[in-house]
């Protein structure tokens, strides 16, 4: 693409030569000649004087910069859009439905849909226009799929869940998998009937092998713009507010309720029946076990509010030397108590 065209899409001002080609998008640290790059970090700035990029989108302008530059208002957001400029169209390999699928004759799929081998659509299954169903996915009786869907291989949707436009599941991601719920009883484990469902609101993307458990009764709900990464688990009942980020390996246990733009990292882990408020971000490795109020900055096990927290770990770096001088305390006061013992 010509530099000016990439900077009209951008919406941004372009600084150097109209007509340069560029061949794709690249890291900072190792783009190469006839490739553009992007500054958001400022711990990157190091590597402006010895990129070998030909171009750079950046949002504040810098001084003796020597390299052509589109100037944004996000350059972080802006190098999403290059990205997707550069990426070639997804999903091309195969078109309308697979000859080796199954498709019960009572699903409706919109003509639009492409179903790869090996897929299986069963028994009044919806599917939207324009989605993709890569080979390998099943989708169990009476599950709707909007529009605009992206399953990928493997992917498992189970009977009566229903799934929103613009939605991604990675590979081998499982909707509607049985609630863990079980009830002892004489030393024995019975299974509890798990006859709710699953409802995935819009523009949710949910990360390979990720599982989100149906309710036990009525719905586990993802509500919209939520981005969950790898191994996720969701379980029964748990509802999670809109614009919720939740990194691999984290878990939220069954009837929690996590509310709106929430961010959970690493491996936190989440207890059931609390509450986790709007606006709340909790650190890698946290354990929540009672609710959060709204804004909140968590972190640790049991998670405690960050600056609490971190004063608590500096005091246990000086622990041995507290005890240390406690004993030394302890022992001056004995030594006190009988010298003032045999004065008296």
């Amino acid at each position: 693409m010509k530099l000016k065209d990439i900077a009209a899409a951008l919406n941004g001002q372009l600084h150097g030569p109209e007509d340069l080609e560029i061949m794709g998008p690249g890291k900072i640290e190792e783009a190469q000649t006839g490739q553009i790059t992007f500054l958001a970090n400022p711990k990157y700035q190091q590597y402006i004087a010895s990129t070998r990029a030909s171009a750079i989108v950046i949002d504040q302008e810098l001084p003796d910069l020597k390299i052509p530059y589109i100037l944004v208002s996000n350059a972080y957001l802006a190098f999403m859009q290059v990205l997707r400029l550069f990426t070639p169209r997804q999903h091309d390999y195969f078109d309308g439905v697979s000859e080796q699928a199954i498709v019960d004759p009572t699903a409706e799929l919109h003509p639009s849909v492409k179903v790869g081998p090996l897929a299986y659509v069963g028994p009044n299954v919806k599917v939207g226009k324009n989605t993709v169903i890569y080979p390998g996915v099943v989708l169990l009786k009476n599950v709707k799929v909007g529009e605009d869907c992206i399953l990928y291989p493997n992917v498992s949707v189970r009977e009566d869940c229903v799934i929103g436009n613009r939605v991604i599941l990675h590979n081998g991601v499982v909707v509607g998998s049985d609630g863990f719920g079980f009830a002892p009883f004489n030393g024995v484990y019975h299974k509890i009937p798990q006859i709710g469902n699953v409802i995935i609101e819009d523009d949710v993307e949910i990360g390979a092998n990720s599982a989100i458990d149906r309710a036990t009764t009525g719905s586990t709900i993802i509500h919209r713009g939520c981005k969950f990464d790898n191994l996720v688990q969701i379980a029964h009942n748990v509802k999670v507010g809109e614009n919720t980020a939740i990194a691999a390996q984290s878990g939220i246990a069954g009837s929690a309720e996590i509310g709106k733009n929430v961010i959970m990292a690493g491996q936190v882990g989440v207890v059931g029946h609390i509450k986790v408020h709007d606006n709340v971000i909790i650190a890698a490795k946290s354990g929540v076990s009672k609710d959060v109020p709204q804004g909140k900055v968590m972190f640790g096990i049991p998670a405690m509010e960050m600056n609490k927290k971190k004063r608590i770990e500096a005091s246990m770096r000086h622990l041995p030397d507290l005890m240390k001088r406690i004993r030394e305390l302890e022992k001056e006061l004995e030594e006190l108590k009988a010298t003032l013992k045999n004065k008296l």
